[in-house]
């Protein structure tokens, strides 16, 4: 009953299917005119794309004097990335930056990241139709092509005879286009030691950031360091640029659109050999391989990608016209530190050196160093002359001190003290600060002429004499030990006023074995102009002690070494 009453129900008030149309006979002639259309909802009958995928897996290598980029069509990213200008750390061959290892498990470059993980590897895996395969030369293009019941990915790439790459991508995902951001997501190919890996970050720039240098000066690039990264995290824009970097090479994503960028930054778990020398050395140690994708948080990503060395002059060529604060190009990808305003000025000195003077690396820090040390030599001689001042004058304050020794701090008569000491440093013309002064001032030069030979990629796989590699550690620690003795020597010869006998033996010791052992695995390029810092020092001031202010310091402390024996 319930049946028969609702059928008449149904044929009013609810839409019935369309009848088939009739068909057509063989010899019927066509009509010209065409019928009238019938509208359908689109939405409930969406159009299915055409397919389109390759039946088999394909090589494009696009080349020009920089680089040599082997792109394959499963996934359509690349496989080899490499630098013709720049050695393997072998240095038996062009560097390939594709990090082989951790690409094989975690992504290859210009691979797309997305939110799903199963559309993620799907993109990565499936086979796209190029729009030519075999040997390219930049200026070049190529578009990669894919398509099947479900998403619809196109990805184009536009190379000319820089660093700079153009990159277009789009990803439409059950009718909707979906955010899926070109990454670089495994780190670089001249990551073998775990430090190489523990020196690596992602830097990108904000125009609007508010943080601070040393709390004052605006800093408007940031730089995450591999322990404050978090894996498959979304930092969102605006960026002017951003991306994974180690301590010479980087990729850089240069969004068209900063206020649409989103910055995905990518941090997984892989093994590499204790010893990079052996790279099948059974012993591995844990470390985090980093990397980046950048796209459009809205949909389709329009850019540019800078590959390549952290060279001045090549990052300083890409100009970024949406920088409104700080540099409009990519140095700041270089960090020169704290005292950037000195140690960058200090390593186009030392290029100069290199240039024009001599053209060898090893031989260009020894000249700069020279330069430098002697130019200190004058705060050297005015920090030893207020030792001396201080030194003359140690009675008396020793003196004064004893007649207010019995008051507590608490005590306003402790006020009369300083009150007497002060008007005695007037008297005597003493700045009790004279001996801290020139060390405060060198100490700015000496820390950023070590962030400056840490990070100038111009000395990896430099030679000089025996050394192979001013940026690797020397082969034979000759200058580690060398920089341990002249440091000993130094201390043995140098007066130190002011300080116990009994301390300054300890001292003696414990200064140079400690910096020996923080430098016995640094750079032999700092080690060097340590080493050499040290010779030149012990020659000042082995003369500075045969002057008459040199004889009346030391006599002054053998005086008083003689009282504190008895």
């Amino acid at each position: 009953m319930v049946l028969i009453i609702f059928q008449p129900l149904l044929k009013k008030y609810f839409p019935q299917p369309a009848a088939p149309p009739p068909k057509q006979s063989a010899v019927e002639p066509a009509s010209t005119t065409a019928p009238a259309a019938t509208p359908v909802s689109t939405a409930s009958t969406p159009a299915t794309p055409a397919s389109k995928q390759a039946a088999s897996e394909a090589e494009t290598v696009i080349e020009n004097d920089l680089y040599k980029i082997t792109f394959t069509n499963r996934g359509a990213q690349v496989k080899s990335w490499i630098l013709k200008k720049f050695d393997n750390d072998a240095q038996n061959g062009p560097l390939d930056l594709v990090n082989a290892s951790a690409s094989q498990k975690y992504g290859y470059p210009l691979s797309l990241w997305t939110y799903d993980e199963a559309l993620r590897n799907k993109l990565s895996s499936v086979l796209y139709v190029p729009s030519q395969d075999g040997r390219l030369s930049s200026p070049a293009s190529i578009t990669f092509e894919y398509a099947d019941a479900d998403v619809v990915v196109r990805k184009t790439f536009h190379f000319d005879r820089t660093y700079v790459l153009s990159v277009e991508t789009s990803v439409v995902y059950k009718g909707a286009e979906i955010f899926a951001a070109p990454a670089w997501p495994a780190g670089f190919g001249d990551q073998l030691s775990a430090a190489s890996y523990a020196a690596a970050r992602i830097d990108y720039h904000n125009d609007a950031s508010s943080e601070r240098t040393a709390l004052v000066f605006p800093s408007f690039i940031s730089r995450l360091a591999v322990k404050n990264i978090s894996g498959g995290s979304t930092i969102r824009g605006p960026f002017e640029w951003a991306g994974p970097g180690d301590q010479y090479f980087t990729a850089i994503f240069i969004p068209d659109d900063p206020a649409t960028a989103g910055l995905i930054t990518l941090r997984n778990p892989i093994q590499v050999p204790r010893d990079p020398q052996k790279p099948n050395d059974p012993e591995k140690v844990n470390v985090d391989v980093t990397g980046a994708a950048v796209g459009n948080l809205r949909g389709a990503t329009i850019g540019r990608l800078f590959v390549g060395p952290k060279e001045l002059a090549a990052l300083e060529a890409v100009k970024v016209p949406a920088i409104a604060n700080g540099d409009p190009d990519l140095r700041g990808t270089v960090d020169f530190g704290w005292w950037g305003l000195i140690s960058r000025p200090l390593f186009l000195w030392l290029q100069w050196t290199y240039k024009h003077v001599v053209p060898n690396w090893g031989w260009a820090i020894v000249i700069q160093t020279l330069i430098i040390t002697i130019a200190l030599l004058p705060l050297r001689i005015t920090q030893m002359k207020s030792m001396l001042k201080m030194q003359r004058i140690a009675p008396q304050i020793k003196s004064i001190q004893e007649k207010y020794k019995k008051y507590t701090l608490r005590d306003p008569r402790k006020a009369q003290m300083n009150e007497e000491v002060a008007a005695l440093y007037k008297k005597e013309g003493v700045n009790p600060a004279g001996g801290c002064l020139p060390l405060l001032i060198q100490f700015p030069f000496l820390i950023a002429y070590y962030r400056m030979l840490g990070i100038a990629l111009d000395l990896r796989h430099a030679h000089w004499l025996w050394i192979s590699d001013l940026s690797a550690r020397d082969p034979y620690f000759v200058l580690p030990i060398l920089m341990v003795a002249s440091m000993f020597l130094m201390q043995r010869i140098t007066p130190q006023a002011g300080m116990d006998p009994a301390q300054q033996r300890m001292m003696n010791w414990m200064m140079p074995l400690m910096m020996g052992f923080l430098f016995f695995n640094f750079a032999a390029g700092l080690n060097l102009y340590y080493a050499e810092t040290n010779l030149i020092s012990m020659a000042q001031q082995a003369i500075m002690n045969r002057t008459t202010l040199g004889r009346e310091m030391r006599e002054m402390l053998e005086k008083r070494a003689r009282k504190k024996d008895k």
